[in-house]
């Protein structure tokens, strides 16, 4: 088991464990998706705390344990949402290949989509 398919594993029991203990409803998936969203726009809200993007307050130093730790809780609830969709580990780490090769081809200009004509720079890059 590669270390993606563990970490889908070891969500999947949580979230398993989670709806038993908390005794959830069977929420849809679309529902799901909406609570998983939330969960992790109000996680992106702590990891900007940490890297002090309040400008009207004095900057403290950056922990960096404290940023892992908002990064990997944000981590939690897109495997969870993955899982919930019935996406697996693979599918999710092939779909990641496609977009950022993708990715690579817009800056690069290669892509018929105007809004990513690459500027200045040659399309061998």
């Amino acid at each position: 088991m590669d270390r993606l398919e563990h970490i889908f594993a070891l969500q999947e029991r949580f979230d398993r464990d989670l709806a038993r203990r908390r005794r959830l409803p069977g929420y849809g998936l679309e529902e799901w998706i909406q609570k998983e969203v939330l969960a992790m726009v109000a996680e992106l809200g702590e990891l900007l705390d940490e890297v002090n993007f309040k400008w009207w307050k004095n900057p403290h130093p950056l922990d960096r344990e404290a940023i892992k730790g908002e990064l990997v809780d944000i981590l939690h609830f897109l495997v969870s949402m993955c899982l919930k969709a019935g996406i697996t580990a693979d599918e999710f780490y092939r779909a990641y290949l496609a977009k950022n090769e993708e990715n690579f081809k817009r800056q690069q200009g290669l892509t018929d989509r105007q809004e990513y004509a690459a500027i200045g720079e040659d399309k061998e890059a």
